[in-house]
């Protein structure tokens, strides 16, 4: 397996990703062609793109909703635990000070580099990203969704 890093740290889902909405796309992209070019059947060719559309929205909201949901759950239940593993406190009141992107981010990060870019993010509030690119030692995650 590759080891992960800031460049390759995403996921794609092939059957959904590049099956399912490009086949969306291509079936939209006939639907409007058709709407300006089959006045005989504009009305059905409307009614064609207005169901695939909604298909689309529908295909890519539900399974973005849903698995990020849970995985963002996840994560700061992650980071909750660990943080009580490094500094054996509750980690409450630091959590409210984040934001989730440099929660997730902080993920990544082994414990020596979690602790240093832990603090960066609570003094001087470094992006999600900035904390990603801080990481010398990429903690990989591959067990994403």
């Amino acid at each position: 397996m590759e080891n992960q890093s800031y460049k390759n740290h995403r996921k794609f889902y092939a059957p959904h990703h590049f099956i399912l909405l490009p086949l969306l796309i291509v079936l939209e992209a006939v639907g409007i062609y058709k709407i300006g070019n089959d006045s005989q059947n504009q009305l059905v060719w409307i009614l064609f793109s207005v169901v695939i559309f909604l298909i689309f929205y529908l295909a890519f909201m539900v399974r973005q909703h849903y698995a990020l949901g849970l995985q963002n759950r996840l994560v700061r239940l992650e980071f909750k635990q660990r943080y009580f593993e490094i500094f054996n406190l509750r980690s409450d009141e630091v959590e409210e000070k984040l934001k989730f992107s440099q929660i997730a981010a902080l993920r990544f990060a082994y414990d020596d580099e979690f602790k240093i870019l832990l603090e960066k993010a609570l003094k001087d509030d470094i992006s999600g990203d900035e904390i990603k690119k801080s990481i010398t030692r990429w903690r990989a995650d591959h067990h994403r969704i």
